[in-house]
């Protein structure tokens, strides 16, 4: 179980917003722009040790990432390359952000509690890596296997409510660590959840598909 398989029960709250980006006249991939633009500002200002005012734009991408998808059902444009588009923008924001953090003071300072010099970029990098690679399962196996069918907007398969730690709580724990102080604890709980969550799905798959094609 995971914070996606929820998503169902937060749509209801998105709606009221979507609501106002339609009557001002935002399509969803301007919306899925301005996603992107608030988290290139996230990860600015948390290179520049601005966490606080990082982890507003962290939010405010997020939520526009939940909004443009809405506003595309209720107008009817969903389409292909906004499906696409989406998920490109989402790991864009993901790995800058993380690299935001990699230039930041919090990562130099780790250079002192450490006999590994660069151990900090090596946590970026597994964070980012697991990251990309538990998202990067879900299209493989649209293409290998076939899952097509869409529910509300989204592509249903197997993986929906499988590994314990997606997207959903990677911004959450960046959130969450860019209001308390204690980001750089938040990117290295990134860094070990995902990569476990994205061997939890693999050995899923495994289970699931290990007989003949």
């Amino acid at each position: 179980m995971n914070i996606t398989a929820l998503r169902p029960r937060f749509m209801r709250y998105i709606e009221p917003l979507a609501g106002l980006f339609i009557r001002a006249g935002l399509t969803p991939n301007q919306i899925s722009l301005l996603s992107l633009i608030a988290g290139i500002a996230c990860a600015v200002l948390y290179a520049m040790n601005l966490f606080l005012a990082g982890s507003i734009m962290l939010i405010l991408s997020a939520i526009l990432d939940l909004i443009d998808g809405s506003v595309a059902r209720r107008i009817g444009t969903q389409s292909d390359f906004g499906a696409v588009i989406d998920w490109i923008v989402d790991k864009y924001v993901d790995s800058l952000v993380l690299l935001g953090i990699g230039f930041s003071s919090i990562a130099i300072v780790s250079h002192i509690y450490s006999s590994f010099h660069g151990w900090d970029w090596v946590v970026i990098t597994l964070a980012i890596f697991g990251s990309m690679m538990n998202t990067f399962i879900k299209p493989v196996v649209y293409a290998e296997i076939g899952y097509s069918e869409r529910v509300a907007g989204k592509i249903e398969d197997p993986l929906e409510g499988v590994g314990f730690f997606g997207r959903p709580e990677t911004i959450l724990f960046l959130i969450a660590g860019g209001l308390s102080g204690y980001l750089w604890i938040s990117v290295i709980v990134i860094a070990l959840c995902t990569n476990i969550s994205a061997l939890q799905r693999i050995v899923y798959l495994y289970k699931r598909l290990k007989g003949p094609a």
